[in-house]
Formats: C-alpha cells, structure tokens, sequence
C-alpha cells in the first residue's frame, strides 16, 4: 500500500492505494465520490473525465499514485455556469456522460482561451481561434454520449464561451 495525498475539491485528502489503483477507481471507492463514472476502463470514451490542476485527464488512465500532492476536480465539485446551460439547452439524456462531458468542457473551455489549437483550427499564429461549433465538437471529441445529446452539448458550451 502507497498513502497518496490529494486536494479534492477543496478538501485534502489522505487515501492508502495498491500502486496499480487508478484515480478513477480511488475517487469512486475510497472516497466515495460516484459522479465520475466508470465506462469504457480503456480512455476511449471520456466518461471518467475529471480536472487535475484544471486540466482535463481520463481519470481511468491515470494511477492515483503519479497525482499525490495534486488538485483533483471531479463533478463534486464543479460550480460552473455549463452545469446550468447543459440543463437548459438539453445537452443530457440518461446523464450518464454527464459529469465527464462538464468537467472535458471547463478544461476544454481553458485551453481554448490559452490559445491550444486543436485538429480544425485553421489560423495557427498563437492567438485565440473562433470557437465555432466545428471547433467545439473537435474539441469534446474524446467524450462519448450513447444518447446523441451532442447539439445540445455544442449549445451549452457555445452559451457559456459567450459565441
């Protein structure tokens, strides 16, 4: 066993993990913490999305001992204003996707005013590109949502980056 400490959302946390223990599974089995869920285990399909030190990772991916001493965000702890747009614009179904499709989004919406290009940008010179809805489906591509919430998904991404 490892004792690995995290901040998350806003709490320190000291948790004790075999080193194989992915962040996924640490945060829904030893904290408790259930909104981030468990899909494809393989990357694929983004629903374990969470935000460490703000940007976005497939937490499935990643072994909760490289992130000791880090901040992890998961849908716990998300106060943002797409959980609202999300609602109104109807970018959920089963929700299941839900919480990975929030926290992709804020770190999506954050390398996007860092000026991270992404497959689709065309002007590459540093500055920040037009965040067009082909721009925002490239951008959420790694998240997956078996329902096809995904014009309401661009719409709530588009209110909330004020296009």
């Amino acid at each position: 066993m490892v004792e690995v400490r995290l901040r998350v959302n806003g709490t320190a946390r000291e948790i004790d993990v075999e080193p194989q223990v992915s962040l996924l599974d640490a945060v829904r089995e030893r904290l408790g913490l259930t909104g981030t869920k468990k899909g494809c285990d393989q990357g694929a399909c983004g629903a374990c999305t969470v935000l460490v030190d703000g940007e976005r990772i497939c937490s499935c991916l990643a072994l909760a001992v490289q992130y000791d001493g880090r901040e992890v965000t998961t849908i716990e702890g998300v106060d943002h204003p797409l959980q609202a747009a999300f609602t109104e614009h109807d970018g959920f179904q089963c929700g299941y996707c839900t919480p990975g499709q929030i926290c992709s989004a804020i770190g999506m919406l954050a390398e996007h005013k860092a000026g991270a290009p992404s497959a689709v940008t065309e002007e590459l010179d540093g500055g920040e590109a037009e965040l067009t809805d082909d721009e925002i489906r490239e951008r959420m591509s790694g998240n997956l949502c078996r329902c096809g919430a995904y014009n309401g998904i661009v719409d709530a991404v588009r209110e909330v980056a004020g296009r």
